[in-house]
């Protein structure tokens, strides 16, 4: 049985963790999820999100073989969880996470990849690692780091508290906050509208942001230009651009477009 599917439909790709009760993360789970990074990235979608069945979001990684596991294997295990989240961060195209119910560990180091987290108002975060005496193994703590900062990434690392939606969009960890009833609506509404963007502007734009986490602005700046120019030979830009001009010599608004993502 599936403990991870995908669909793609209508440029929008939806990844749902379906692994009762808990939702907790094992090496099937794992696999499936590098699968439906490839059939996202062999298909037409212009954005994706992921999204969990059942009362909660994810519990985190499944610690019950953890105990019959030597280092190596381990670790072997670690490295390979962390090259599959790493690969569905970088995919290039938005990725939304909407979160309910309790979203802990590994369950919120995926959520981290996405670009937006879409919370419900009684979705709950946390990092119980230190709890167990070990750290955030697929790089949580500071990838919480690199949204609300050194001291609250330090403080919900140590303490292993339980930390409300509310709190979590304070700090800039998650981007909107909404009723339970509408979480799924509200993600796939903002999913729906960036479909329709210019994808590969997206994919640019996400790409520098990456250049910036890992060396800053300068190396960001370093590498502007070179994924700043080709836009320009893109249907969308020349579109885009021709679209302001007319606008501009006409003395009148400029058009909201329908991108093609090409």
């Amino acid at each position: 049985m599936s403990h991870l599917t995908v669909n793609i439909a209508d440029g929008i790709a939806t990844i749902i963790l379906d692994r009762p009760p808990q939702n907790r993360i094992d090496d099937q789970m794992v696999d499936e999820l590098a699968a439906a990074v490839t059939a996202i990235e062999s298909s037409d979608a212009r954005v994706a999100i992921v999204r969990s069945e059942g009362n909660d979001f994810s519990f985190g990684g499944d610690i019950l073989t953890w105990p019959d596991a030597d280092v190596h294997q381990l670790r072997a295990r670690f490295a390979y969880y962390m090259s599959v989240f790493n690969r569905f961060e970088r995919l290039p195209l938005p990725v939304i996470a909407a979160v309910h119910g309790l979203c802990f560990g590994g369950g919120l180091e995926l959520a981290l990849r996405a670009d937006l987290i879409f919370a419900a108002e009684s979705a709950t975060f946390g990092h119980p690692e230190q709890s167990l005496g070990i750290v955030t193994v697929l790089g949580g703590v500071y990838r919480i780091a690199e949204r609300a900062g050194r001291s609250r990434a330090s403080e919900w690392a140590i303490t292993s508290e339980r930390v409300p939606a509310a709190t979590m969009a304070h700090f800039g960890v998650v981007n909107r906050v909404v009723a339970e009833d509408r979480l799924l609506d509200e993600a796939m509404a903002f999913a729906q509208k960036a479909a329709r963007g210019p994808t590969r502007a997206y994919a640019a734009h996400k790409a520098l942001l990456r250049a910036w986490a890992i060396g800053g602005v300068a190396a960001a700046d370093d590498a502007m230009l070179d994924m700043a120019m080709p836009l320009f030979e893109t249907e969308d830009a020349q579109r885009g651009i021709q679209s302001a001009v007319d606008a501009l010599v006409a003395g009148r608004m400029r058009p909201v477009l329908e991108f093609k993502g090409r």
